[in-house]
């Protein structure tokens, strides 16, 4: 589902791109972890206990970085991005730095207004992903933000109304949420946006809480077959590979546990201080410069989108018809 900046002639140049980019085994997404500081406070992630001081190692332009790589997407995350006040030159740059390159912002949205998303819009971000995991108030117990859940939901209509064409929503399934999931996407639906999916892990923060219990793995198995059911009825609404949802669970019965994770060959991530990594939960391996690709690894501490996504194969007909919708 590509953003409202794009028009259908696009799709074949950011096909020709992806095509290129894995021909020379080169990153397709770059994640620029733009901060570890954040004003949430999750229970599975500890970046809101990073200390306001290391703003002062914080990269102040990433445009050499994205001009290097010059990925088909590049997504601003953290930490809370919005935290960096100088995130619209952060965009600027960038989009100056590459063309076609997709950008995406991921945020928990407590600070997100109208009148910012448009400057970031108008800076060259193509689309907001906004994290939402509950439709009631369990997201704001969740994310200590009161009210967030009904502010979310409020946002996405006004975003659009300001000719922002471009947002959906990051959906983490955990324990006690599988209920939600399904309603999230016809509530996204209902409000012109999507969804996309990611397994929950307590590689972050040891916090085995949200994990899914064994007498979950039908429940968990029903929802999913829901979610397929309804992607391919309705192009678009959700944004993952048919090929991900599958393997969900798969991984979560133990069945993959043999398969080398490939993370860091076609995604990785870009620290606050400009270094390399593999993945979002693992230290930094050097700065950007030095990266020479990185090698499938005996892990299985994770299942997320960046993982599995990674090693999903190009169903070409179902993902232009998802960019298409």
């Amino acid at each position: 589902m590509l953003s409202t900046r794009y028009r259908p002639w696009h799709v074949p140049v950011f096909l020709a791109k992806y095509a290129w980019l894995r021909l020379r085994r080169r990153p397709v997404l770059l994640n620029l972890e733009v901060t570890m500081r954040c004003n949430a406070r999750c229970g599975f992630c500890d970046y809101w206990k990073t200390p306001s001081e290391s703003r002062d190692h914080e990269v102040a332009d990433y445009a050499a970085i994205v001009r290097h790589f010059s990925p088909m997407l590049a997504t601003f995350t953290g930490g809370e991005p919005l935290l960096r006040r100088d995130l619209e030159d952060i965009v600027r740059s960038v989009r100056k730095a590459s063309r076609f390159t997709y950008l995406q912002l991921i945020t928990h949205g407590g600070m997100l207004t109208v009148e910012r998303a448009r400057a970031l819009w108008d800076a060259g971000l193509d689309q907001f992903n906004l994290s939402l995991d509950y439709l009631d108030e369990r997201h704001d117990r969740a994310r200590g933000i009161p009210g967030l859940a009904a502010r979310l939901q409020a946002l996405v209509p006004a975003l659009r109304e300001a000719g922002i064409g471009g947002v959906r929503f990051n959906t983490v399934i955990k324990r006690d949420n599988l209920d939600q999931l399904l309603p999230i996407v016809r509530r996204a639906r209902e409000l012109g946006g999507g969804v996309n999916f990611s397994l929950y892990t307590d590689f972050k923060n040891g916090n085995r809480d949200h994990l899914l219990a064994e007498d979950q793995h039908a429940d968990l198995a029903e929802a999913v077959a829901a979610l397929l059911d309804y992607k391919r009825r309705h192009p678009g609404a959700i944004t993952n590979s048919e090929h991900y949802l599958e393997q969900i669970p798969r991984y979560v019965r133990g069945e993959l546990r043999d398969e080398p994770c490939r993370s860091g060959e076609s995604t990785i991530h870009i620290d606050p201080e400009g270094r390399v990594r593999r993945c979002p939960d693992f230290p930094p391996d050097g700065p950007w410069e030095a990266y020479d690709g990185y090698q499938p690894i005996a892990c299985d501490a994770c299942f997320y989108a960046c993982r599995g996504e990674a090693q999903a194969p190009l169903r070409l007909r179902s993902r232009v018809r998802d960019v298409m919708a």
